[in-house]
């Protein structure tokens, strides 16, 4: 079964902000707590196939995960490859694009997200022989909550600052507009307003192009 993740970014740059988020999730929701909080290193790759990287990793993957990862690159117009160490655990990311949604920064996006028993060098250098290059390498600090069945992240990133992003997961392409529309309802509620499609490109293609200067510091740029 393929799963679509429906995603919508806030900008809050700043730690009161997100504090003022933090604040309004709770007056919502009394029972919504910090579920997890967690340190990111996530890779970003260009270039290269969904096939020829099917092929390298199906060994490091179950037979399932395989299955669907294969869908997926038989299907893909425009992908997104990301490797990912969560405070030790390492994954395989791949993000392809519903619609006219870009696939790295979308908001409506087919998700593949599995562990693998490797190191992050070691799967790095997996992508890297399917033919795929370094985009760029980033780094933040997560936590996670869940607010009226939406996930809600404060990501503190590197370069952009404070991130909040709004998350529902659907097993149906028909589904995608109405769990749009929730996280738009609950954003509203709780004053978080939706970063723009082309801003947020802007900002990643800044990023892309100066990368070694902010990855793995507390550096923020402003890109309007």
């Amino acid at each position: 079964m393929q799963n679509y993740e429906v995603e919508i970014k806030a900008l809050l740059g700043t730690p009161e902000k997100a504090d003022a988020i933090r604040s309004a999730l709770k007056k919502i929701d009394p029972s919504c707590e910090i579920l997890s909080r967690n340190k990111q290193l996530n890779h970003y790759f260009t270039g290269g196939s969904l096939e020829n990287l099917v092929e390298v990793v199906r060994t490091h993957l179950t037979p399932e995960a395989a299955s669907r990862l294969d869908s997926m690159a038989a299907n893909a117009k425009e992908y997104s490859v990301r490797t990912r160490d969560k405070d030790g655990q390492v994954l395989l990311v791949v993000k392809v694009s519903v619609g006219s949604d870009t696939s790295s920064n979308g908001v409506a996006r087919m998700e593949f997200e599995e562990w693998v028993q490797l190191t992050l060098e070691e799967l790095d250098a997996l992508v890297l022989t399917a033919g795929f290059t370094y985009q760029a390498k980033w780094s933040r600090e997560r936590e996670e909550y869940v607010c009226n069945g939406t996930n809600i992240t404060l990501d503190k990133n590197a370069g952009y600052g404070w991130l909040a992003e709004f998350e529902r997961v659907v097993d149906d392409e028909s589904k995608v507009a109405g769990a749009r529309a929730d996280i738009e309802s609950l954003m509203q509620t709780v004053g978080a307003k939706e970063l723009p499609q082309d801003r947020l490109e802007r900002m990643f293609t800044f990023y892309n192009a100066h990368w070694p200067e902010y990855y793995g510091t507390e550096k923020i740029f402003i890109v309007e």
